[in-house]
């Protein structure tokens, strides 16, 4: 028995690579075989995720976080030219800082270094994972770092994302979850149209109009309006790179996993869009914890197994090879 297993992390937990470890080895210690493929969608884990998967070799840079404190960052560079870069390490919500969290002066700085850095390692193409930002500058930073340090030298910019966001709404609808007041809010909105007019007015593109370009506090939109990066869906663009198709063509089951499968599940996760490839294959889900407003979601797999722990993932992966009657229906 061939079974895939490709897990997004368990938040603040377990890596995607962790889980997808622990699953597989419950899977081979009752007899089965685990091809291991760890996902994520372009939010946290991405990273780790896109370095294994590229079989990617990583290099630390010197970049400063969102208020301007110095840090260390890694990206991941691979022999055909690809670059890997995380926002939320450079320009990231959970990064600490000597100072004050401010939400107005949080910045993409950071992340420009690290492109810039990468584009001058020789990068063709720049993958931006661009979940996790506490910014709301619309890429103004990020811009400014990468024209200060020579450019991107004609590499390609993809940006990996979950939501759908506009320009001009990433602050009403990301900002609160920075610590942005409803005057702070639109103060941000404001400053988002000044410089989407700004984009319109000196590169002809206007990222108001366009889909995907509030991601990161409308990090992606600068970047598509400065330097026409592609905005993607993280979670197919990933699955694509990482051959998933391939993989599920040469097995009977698939697990997936996160830490809480809840109703946001379906709204553009990697669980969503691995069950829209996977047909009639049989599918597991390996969860942290499930939410009471799941409702007929649960009724895409064929069980639901919650594991919080090590142990219990391990236990989860044997039983779907021996069956132990405890998976949650």
């Amino acid at each position: 028995m061939n079974i895939l297993v490709a897990p997004d992390s368990f938040k603040g937990t377990f890596t995607a690579v962790e889980v997808s470890r622990h699953i597989s080895a419950g899977i081979r210690s009752a007899g089965g075989n685990a091809i291991e493929l760890p996902v994520a969608d372009g939010g946290e884990g991405t990273f780790g995720v896109l370095v294994r998967g590229l079989d990617a070799r990583p290099v630390r840079v010197s970049t400063v976080g969102p208020w301007g404190d110095a840090l260390t960052a890694e990206i991941g560079l691979t022999a055909d030219g690809t670059a890997v870069v995380e926002l939320a390490v450079a320009s990231g919500l959970n990064l600490p800082s000597r100072g004050e969290r401010d939400p107005v002066t949080a910045s993409t700085y950071g992340t420009g270094v690290l492109m810039a850095e990468a584009a001058r390692l020789g990068a063709s193409r720049l993958l931006v994972a661009s979940g996790g930002s506490a910014t709301t500058d619309g890429g103004a930073g990020a811009i400014a770092a990468i024209e200060e340090l020579g450019g991107l030298r004609g590499a390609e910019v993809v940006v990996l994302s979950d939501v759908t966001t506009r320009f001009g709404d990433a602050a009403r609808v990301f900002g609160p979850q920075k610590g942005a007041d409803p005057a702070t809010v639109e103060m941000l909105t404001a400053r988002l149209e000044r410089l989407a007019e700004t984009f319109r007015r000196e590169h002809g593109r206007d990222p108001r109009t366009v889909d995907r370009t509030g991601a990161a506090g409308g990090f992606s939109g600068g970047l598509w309006a400065r330097y026409g990066a592609a905005l993607v869906s993280g979670a197919d663009y990933v699955l694509d790179l990482l051959d998933f198709d391939l993989h599920l063509a040469a097995c009977s089951a698939v697990v997936v996993g996160e830490g809480r499968l809840d109703s946001q599940t379906g709204q553009g996760k990697i669980i969503a869009a691995i069950l829209a490839r996977c047909g009639t294959t049989r599918i597991h889900a390996v969860v942290g914890s499930v939410g009471s407003d799941l409702g007929d979601y649960g009724g895409n797999f064929d069980d639901v197994i919650v594991a919080s722990d090590a142990a219990a993932l391990v236990a989860a992966g044997a039983s779907l090879v021996r069956p132990t009657g405890h998976a949650l229906h």
